[in-house]
């Protein structure tokens, strides 16, 4: 995702010199193909996210369409006043990028674990809110921001997702994207957490269990169509992300449920419980240890069934 997203920026920049990077101090093996060829549309401001992100506010609001890049938290969590205040406020053109959502960075524990930045960045106002699954979509999603007024967040993995989405196929901001068609329960996922879902599928599969996969790629706003039409026509829909259960996709979808008039569909909420994430690993490992394996999805998922 990250190379991908740095191209597809590399595009835009050369038909737009209002387009500009800054970086955290961090990067440079992706971003350096992009200093070499744009030097006047980048800036590194050091590791110090809070200015950075002022400071692209200040640009955004002079006509510039500004990306600021940095992992995990740091470019959400720590700068979120700035964020809010110098940002979203004004619907400055900022474009906030997190490479690493999720687990990404698992061996260098919580501070570095993204689990809450979806829920407090799709709380601001004036926010968009982009997790694409895989290259392609993170190609669709950069563009799509870049053409999107105002202040939006782009939440990438690291690389080396698998191939999910066709390049061909309509992006929207705000539309869910079919992935399979299915007739016994709906798994709806956001992020780069597709191939544990569509693992999980086969496994369900083996059990005589038919589940549909719809990617949510636009957390906000969220297709509140798509869920409706899922709660009409499943009796149980599952939520699964890299990231807390409270707020994000699943915190979203049973937003939308509770104010329907009669709620068909249960929803299963899977992702990180109410707690942090104190053990280090792997990204695989730690999904495993926090029940967002494919292997714990599908169990989750039967249970509801025979439930």
């Amino acid at each position: 995702m990250r190379d991908r997203f740095v191209s597809t920026l590399m595009g835009l920049a050369a038909k737009d010199s209002n387009v500009h990077l800054i970086t955290g101090d961090l990067g440079f093996g992706v971003l350096k193909p992009f200093w070499e060829q744009f030097p006047k549309q980048f800036t590194n401001a050091g590791i110090a996210e809070q200015n950075m992100t002022s400071f692209a506010a200040g640009m955004a609001l002079e006509g510039k369409t500004v990306f600021t890049y940095s992992i995990g938290n740091f470019p959400t969590l720590r700068a979120i006043e700035q964020i809010r205040n110098d940002c979203a406020y004004h619907e400055a053109n900022v474009k906030i990028v997190c490479v690493g959502g999720g687990f990404v960075y698992g061996a260098l524990g919580m501070s570095h674990h993204a689990t809450e930045d979806l829920a407090i960045m799709r709380a601001l106002p004036n926010v968009t809110v982009v997790a694409p699954a895989d290259a392609d979509q993170a190609q669709l999603a950069t563009e799509a921001i870049y053409a999107q007024p105002g202040t939006c967040y782009l939440r990438l993995g690291r690389g080396g997702e698998p191939k999910l989405h066709d390049l061909s196929g309509d992006f929207q901001i705000g539309k869910a994207v079919p992935v399979f068609e299915g007739a016994d329960i709906a798994l709806l996922f956001t992020g780069a957490i597709g191939d544990e879902v569509l693992e999980a599928r086969t496994l369900l599969a083996d059990q005589g269990i038919d589940a549909a996969v719809i990617s949510f790629p636009t957390l906000k706003p969220l297709d509140i169509d798509a869920v409706v039409e899922l709660a009409a026509r499943f009796d149980i829909m599952a939520s699964v992300e890299e990231h807390s259960v409270l707020g994000g996709l699943g915190g979203a979808i049973a937003e939308i449920l509770a104010e329907l008039p009669r709620p068909q569909a249960r929803l299963v909420r899977i992702g990180l419980n109410d707690q942090y994430s104190s053990i280090v690993g792997t990204q695989k490992y730690l999904r495993g240890e926090y029940g967002m394996s494919a292997r714990a999805i599908a169990e989750r998922v039967g249970e509801a069934l025979d439930g």
